[in-house]
C-alpha cells in the first residue's frame, strides 16, 4: 500500500497473515479479478527472515510458477530426485522419478515469502505490514469484520469473506466458537534442534538418519549453506550445544558402515530449538470465516508438508472464492473444509508415521526399536513400500 495512502476500508476478501499461505492466495485472487487485502502483524523485515520449511512438492512449485513467482526458484531452487534413509548403519536411497515420476525442490519458505512479498508490492492488493488482527466479528453474517490496529489507531476492514492464515494462535480460529469447532492434538516427547551452518551440505540429497542416540536430518539451503537437525530432549537450552558438540553429534548418528562420512564443519550461524506437535480443527469454515496453513493444522516437519499443505488448502479456496465471485454460487465454498481436510489427515498420518519411525522415544525399548527397523527393512525391500513413501513425500496430486 502508498506510504501515507488511507487504510481500506472494504474488500471482497479480507486476508490475515502474510506468510506463504496469505500472500499466494492473494495472488492467486488478484489474477482472477477477486478484490482482497492481507494484514500482517510483523513488519516486512521479520517477515522476510522468519526461517521455515524448505521442501517444495512438485505441485507446490507448479502453482508459484503458474502465479508469476517462478523466476527466482527456477534459478535458485535445488531440483532432487530422491533422499536417503540411514538405519542400522546402513544407507538406502528413495528415487523418486522412478517410483512416482514427480521431484522435489529445496528452496527455503523465506525465499517463497520474498518472492510473493516483492511481487504483491509491485502490482497487487494491499498488503499492509504492522497491521495486527485484534478480532473478527459477525462471522456468522454476510459482512465479517476484522478489527485491526494500524498506525498506532484501531481499523475496521469489512469483508465478504475472512481468510485466516494467521496460525495457530491467531485471532481468525479464535472466531470460530468453541462450540462449533474441534481440534484434535498429539505431543511428541522430543524436539529438534535446527541449526544453519556455512557449510557444503553433507550430501547431495536430504538424509533421513534413524540411530539409538537419536533422529538427525541433514539437509540444506544452498550449495554453500546446510540446514541440520538433531533430536533432543524437549525443554532443551541451544547454549548446551557448542559448534563441535553439534557436529560430533550428527556425525555418529548419520555414520554407516559402506563409507566413512567426515561433513566439513563451518561456522554455525543460528540454533533454535524446535517442539514437534500435531494438530488439526475442524471444520475448516464457519460461516465466512475460512482458516488456511497453520490457523488450521500444524504437522511435525518430518514429513515436509507444513508449508505444502498451505499452499493445496489456499489453491482450493481461491478456486472456490473466484467461483463465488464469477457464479455467485457457493458451492465449492461449501465444499472447501470436507475437501481440505482429506489431504490434511492423509498428510498427519504420512507425518505421524515418519517421526514415529525415525526417532528415538526417551521410553523406548528393545522391542519397539526393532519394529522401527522393520519399518524401515520394509521400505528399502518392497518397492510398494517405497513407492508409497515417495508418493507422500513428493504430494499427491492438488485436489
Amino acid at each position: 500500500m502508498p506510504r501515507g495512502a488511507a487504510p481500506p476500508r472494504e474488500t471482497a476478501v479480507g486476508i490475515i497473515g502474510g506468510g506463504p499461505a496469505g500472500l499466494l492466495l492473494a495472488r492467486l485472487l488478484h489474477r482472477a479479478g477477486v478484490d482482497c487485502v492481507v494484514l500482517e502483524s510483523r513488519d516486512r523485515d521479520y517477515v522476510e527472515q522468519r526461517q521455515r520449511a524448505g521442501i517444495l512438492e512438485q505441485g507446490t512449485t507448479d502453482v508459484l510458477r503458474a502465479c508469476g513467482a517462478g523466476e527466482r526458484l527456477d534459478r535458485e531452487g535445488l531440483v532432487h530426485d530422491g533422499i536417503e534413509l540411514r538405519y542400522d548403519r546402513r544407507a538406502h536411497r528413495l528415487d523418486f522419478p522412478a517410483l512416482t515420476g514427480r521431484r522435489v525442490t529445496v528452496y527455503a519458505q523465506t525465499e517463497v515469502v520474498k518472492d510473493l512479498i516483492a511481487l504483491q508490492l509491485a502490482d497487487g492488493p494491499p498488503l499492509l505490514f504492522g497491521a495486527r488482527a485484534l478480532a473478527v466479528t459477525g462471522a456468522d453474517t454476510d459482512r465479517p469484520r476484522i478489527h485491526y490496529a494500524h498506525g498506532g489507531r484501531e481499523h475496521t476492514l469489512t469483508c465478504g469473506y475472512v481468510a485466516g492464515c494467521d496460525g495457530f494462535h491467531g485471532v481468525a480460529r479464535q472466531a470460530v466458537p468453541e462450540s462449533a469447532r474441534r481440534t484434535y492434538t498429539r505431543g511428541y516427547p522430543y524436539s529438534w534442534l535446527g541449526v544453519l551452518a556455512d557449510a557444503p551440505p553433507a550430501h547431495d540429497e536430504l538424509v533421513y538418519a534413524h540411530s539409538e542416540r537419536g533422529f538427525a536430518l541433514l539437509s540444506m539451503r544452498t550449495p554453500t549453506v546446510s540446514r541440520l537437525y538433531l533430536q533432543v530432549p524437549n525443554g532443551t537450552d541451544p547454549a548446551d550445544w557448542p559448534d563441535e558438540r553439534i557436529w560430533d553429534e550428527l556425525q555418529a548418528r548419520a555414520a554407516v558402515d559402506t563409507a566413512p562420512w567426515n561433513p566439513v564443519r563451518g561456522p554455525l550461524t543460528a540454533k533454535a530449538v524446535l517442539p514437534l506437535r500435531s494438530s488439526v480443527t475442524e471444520p475448516m469454515r464457519w460461516g465466512r470465516v475460512l482458516l488456511a496453513g497453520d490457523a488450521a493444522h500444524i504437522v511435525p516437519p518430518t514429513g515436509a508438508k507444513g508449508l505444502n499443505l498451505a499452499v493445496a488448502d489456499v489453491t482450493v479456496l481461491a478456486r472456490a472464492l473466484v467461483h463465488r465471485h464469477r457464479t455467485g454460487s457457493a458451492e465449492l465454498l461449501d465444499g472447501y473444509s470436507a475437501t481440505c481436510l482429506r489431504r490434511v489427515w492423509r498428510a498427519e498420518h504420512f507425518s505421524h508415521f515418519m517421526t514415529t519411525t525415525l526417532h528415538t522415544a526417551p521410553d523406548q525399548s528393545p522391542f519397539d526399536t526393532r519394529l522401527q527397523l522393520a519399518a524401515l527393512d520394509r521400505i528399502a525391500g518392497s518397492r510398494h513400500a517405497a513407492a508409497e513413501l515417495a508418493e507422500n513425500y513428493t504430494g499427491l496430486p492438488l485436489p
